[in-house]
């Protein structure tokens, strides 16, 4: 079998992580975004992965070039010379996607959560159409585009109706699908929306399904939900491998170490917290709902909470940081110095209080 994850373009809801890394290399969970994905694509029994890409593709060649052996696949790029959106790029990548008869994968790469790929393949070979988006049910469908079922057809989409002001359903497009080849024949090699030109066609031919996802699902391509979707995948992993993930007297909830992390006895660690490799945690410190990227020192009796700490960073003694703050790559945050929803380019020093949200340049 095939996948296509839709990688995309610069980032920027991200930044400014992704003033230094592209987003899909940007550590979730201590390892690049795109990997979980491309692991769970493998462990489908996926052969072929075409990443499509139109920003800084030569970075991500180099870095996901090695997973090919680790996982037994042939991992291609396909380089848009202009955005395609979100349909165009199953046409750029056509030879691979229509290289044989079975369906293809297609995500966004931007989505975390408990891959069903065999599940979801299995359904999908059942029902015989030609496409299933895999459905998530939220709380609020008044803000999405909502899948309605034909009443009549188990499972099988009449219509999508754009942020709807009555209750229609609460079911909405969880940003993966699986498609058969013949669906790349209805689409041009333009920009083009896979979502609001390809979908309806196949709604028409009444030959599109939807698939309930189980568990959690995040957009994670901005800090809050970056910070939010942390949350989900640790309460996962805690269900599903709670080996790894963090004991011990200073540690509260669920946390994820480094091996190589150092973390003071006193410091108090949790829930909720992703501590990545060569990060240095000082006495009394304290970190909360939290990713510290590699390499980072969070001195003596600082206070991080609902923040991302880019690479190589430094968190001053007795500093706070809250209100969802990201630190770019090298910043420095001095001794006591209190940050509240602060975006803090690369290489920057801090020295004063940044009392609300600002981008710091």
């Amino acid at each position: 079998m095939k996948g296509l994850i839709l990688v995309g373009g610069y980032g920027t809801r991200l930044r400014p992580l992704t003033l230094t890394v592209p987003k899909p290399l940007v550590e979730f969970g201590n390892r690049p975004m795109i990997l979980h994905q491309i692991e769970a694509l493998a462990n489908a029994g996926v052969t072929d992965i075409v990443l499509a890409v139109n920003y800084r593709p030569e970075v991500m060649v180099e870095t996901l070039k090695k997973y090919e052996k680790e996982y037994g696949v042939n991992i291609t790029f396909s380089v848009e010379t202009e955005p395609l959106g979100t349909a165009g790029p199953l046409k750029l990548a056509e030879n691979v996607l229509k290289k044989d008869k079975s369906p293809f994968f297609v995500l966004n790469s931007d989505v975390i959560c408990d891959y069903p790929f065999k599940e979801l393949a299995a359904f999908h070979m059942a029902h015989g159409g030609q496409g299933t988006i895999v459905a998530t049910k939220v709380d609020e469908p008044s803000k999405y585009g909502v899948i309605v079922h034909d009443l009549a057809t188990p499972n099988l989409i009449d219509r999508f109706v754009e942020k709807p002001v009555e209750f229609v359903g609460n079911r909405i497009n969880a940003g993966l699908y699986i498609l058969n080849p013949e669906v790349i024949d209805l689409i041009e090699l333009k920009p083009t929306s896979i979502e609001k030109e390809t979908f309806p066609i196949l709604v028409q031919n009444k030959s599109l399904y939807s698939f309930d996802l189980e568990g959690y699902w995040m957009d994670v391509g901005q800090p809050k939900d970056f910070l939010a979707g942390t949350t989900l995948y640790l309460n996962s992993l805690a269900k599903r491998e709670p080996a790894k993930l963090a004991k011990g007297t200073n540690v509260v909830g669920s946390v994820l170490v480094d091996s190589t992390a150092k973390i003071a006895s006193t410091a108090k660690i949790g829930p909720n917290v992703t501590i990545g490799p060569n990060v240095i945690i000082g006495d009394g410190a304290r970190i909360a709902g939290s990713v510290i990227l590699a390499n980072s020192n969070v001195k003596d009796h600082a206070l991080v909470k609902n923040t991302i700490v880019g690479w190589n960073s430094t968190v001053g003694k007795w500093a706070r940081l809250e209100g969802c703050t990201v630190l770019g790559d090298d910043v420095e945050v001095k001794d006591e110095v209190y940050v509240n929803g602060g975006k803090v380019l690369p290489h920057k020093t801090i020295s004063d209080n940044v009392p609300k949200e600002a981008i710091i340049m």
